[in-house]
């Protein structure tokens, strides 16, 4: 089975998990910038949580289906279609062999995840066939999808009915991903202080147009170090707050370098990165202090309910039987 990419979007990649464990080599991880939405597809079609899929930044692809196939649309609400019908997201849903599925603007949110059940196949570099675009390597050929690409699916574990089918049953994704303005985020209090640290937390910060997969570019108020002195390059990673010479942070994404030599103000917590994930320039959030037994506390709640919902999905029941 394949999928034929007709037009290709803004940005389509192959994501997953990414690949932990090569930092120390400069290696960045990549994979899935709001990876609780990229987990909640993958096992809405029946893969495993660490399966590719592919992420869709503000305008999407249009697909064709070789043979049927079952679906799950997750993240950013995206205008999606099947042959002129709608396609609606955080559900199963079959379609038919040679099916047409046009993706196109997000209406709320930056990143859709489309998942495939089987999962690409694709080999992996490095542990994880995730798309590495600043170095070049994993997904296909270490770029973003373009027309004329073919993507081949693996045999999946649940067989899709052949006709146009969507499940009653979906998945409400709050409070993990909220498209609320301006954006909560939690940081953690970082290596370098602030000259006057209530200005980190005092009002807004905008999403500047020249925010990417490698990190958001923050405009707000001008923001001045206690110390001013030189530094050395020291180890970033996903969610660090970095402050350039400028005086605007800029907040790393998975594409993030692995070290940086600008000051490192602070820290996103690991359960706003899909929110983060999620903001179009222009948009706005607001920084909050965290403490590391609150940021544990948060962590452990959204695994909870991520294992909530990975058991009430893997036990309901097919599509067929609910005819």
């Amino acid at each position: 089975m394949s999928i034929g990419i007709l037009a290709a979007g803004l940005q389509t990649t192959i994501q997953d998990r990414g690949r932990p464990g090569y930092r120390h080599l400069g290696v960045g991880s990549a994979g899935a910038l709001d990876p609780f939405s990229s987990m909640i597809a993958n096992r809405l079609v029946g893969n495993a949580d660490g399966e590719a899929v592919i992420e869709i930044c503000l305008t999407g692809p249009t697909l064709q289906l070789a043979r049927a196939a079952r679906i799950a649309l997750c993240g950013a609400q995206i205008e999606a279609t099947a042959d002129g019908r709608e396609v609606p997201g955080w559900r199963r849903v079959d379609l038919e062999e040679g099916s047409v599925l046009k993706l196109g603007a997000c209406r709320r949110g930056a990143r859709a995840y489309l998942a495939v059940a089987g999962g690409f196949d694709l080999a992996p570099v490095l542990g994880s066939r995730s798309t590495d675009l600043r170095a070049g390597f994993g997904g296909l050929d270490g770029r973003a999808l373009a027309a004329g690409d073919v993507l081949a699916i693996k045999a999946g574990h649940h067989r899709a009915l052949n006709r146009f089918e969507i499940d009653r049953r979906w998945i409400d994704p709050a409070p993990d991903l909220d498209f609320n303005q301006p954006a909560v985020v939690r940081v953690l209090a970082g290596h370098d202080a602030l000259r006057e640290p209530q200005q980190l937390f005092a009002g807004e910060w905008q999403v500047g147009a020249a925010s990417n997969r490698q990190g958001l570019r923050l405009q707000g108020p001008c923001l001045a170090l206690a110390d001013a002195g030189e530094r050395v390059s020291e180890p970033v990673m996903p969610g660090t707050l970095q402050l350039p010479p400028d005086g605007n942070p800029i907040l790393l994404l998975a594409d993030a370098q692995t070290h940086g030599g600008y000051p490192r103000i602070a820290h996103a917590i690991a359960t706003d990165l899909p929110r983060l994930a999620q903001l179009r320039p222009g948009e706005s959030l607001r920084l909050l202090p965290c403490t590391r037994a609150m940021a544990q506390h948060l962590h452990n709640d959204q695994r909870q309910r991520l294992a909530r919902m990975a058991i009430a999905i893997d036990q309901a029941p097919a599509l067929n039987e609910l005819r």
